[in-house]
């Protein structure tokens, strides 16, 4: 099966090189950044292109949310398979005389950051048994976790993970704020982050919660508002606020 990537960012660059690490065959990437798909193209050793698609049986489109449609519609070849790797779009984004499905990688993607790819989920959604067949077998080459998922439940899936994920960096970025203003080095507070996570692959995350505000002391809580102003304060307020509800105090 001859297969094309579409996309030169994070997720474009790990997919290609989690195929090249499993021996999956890749016929090209394909994009606009010239300077970017060399880099890969040379660390992969795959061709690549700005101009001239390739002919494929599968093409996997790895771009943002925005661009998804208008770059669908470069795939002329009819009866393909053609897949995007978005989370939250719907199979029928994709415009073209093709079949139409997704291929959604569960991970936060960085270039800078070597990756584990066969702990990564993948959830597959197509129009029909013979190429969930095909997605399924493909994604199971790099992951055994790869489930059958249609729009709706991605849709949840998305957004939990921009919980666990997006949102939980965001707060690692504001607590670096505060250290740095107070010249203490973030990295002492890295072993208190890791054992938090650590701690709900054993027991669940509710049951894990600690703090100021699930022991209802408000003698911490006031002192912290007034170190805190702006954005970072209605942060803290809004987050002890939902945890104090969950857990009725």
């Amino acid at each position: 099966m001859q297969i094309v990537i579409i996309g030169s960012g994070n997720v474009a660059y790990h997919l290609a090189k989690a195929f090249k690490q499993n021996n999956i065959p890749l016929a090209q990437v394909f994009g606009r950044n010239e300077e970017v798909l060399k880099k890969i193209s040379e660390e992969l050793n795959v061709s690549f292109s700005t101009e001239n698609l390739a002919e494929a049986d599968l093409y996997i489109i790895c771009v943002s949310d925005q661009s998804v449609e208008n770059v669908s519609e470069i795939i002329t070849k009819k009866n393909c398979l053609v897949a995007h790797t978005s989370g939250s779009l719907p199979k029928e984004i994709l415009k073209g005389e093709y079949r139409k499905s997704s291929f959604y990688p569960l991970q936060t993607f960085s270039k800078s950051k070597d990756l584990e790819y066969s702990k990564i989920p993948f959830f597959i959604e197509t129009e029909n048994e013979n190429d969930q067949k095909t997605l399924t077998d493909l994604a199971l080459k790099i992951s055994a976790n790869v489930m059958k998922s249609d729009h709706e439940k991605r849709k949840y899936i998305h957004l939990t993970a921009v919980f666990a994920c997006n949102f939980v960096n965001h707060l690692f970025t504001r607590a670096k704020e505060i250290s740095d203003a107070q010249e203490i080095p973030f990295n002492y507070f890295l072993p208190l982050i890791d054992e938090t996570v650590r701690k709900i692959h054993e027991i669940e995350p509710k049951s894990a919660q600690t703090g100021p505000a699930v022991r209802n002391d408000t003698r911490v809580l006031e002192l912290h508002e007034q170190l805190l102003k702006d954005e970072s304060l209605a942060i803290y307020k809004t987050m002890n606020h939902s945890i104090k509800k969950m857990y009725e105090l």
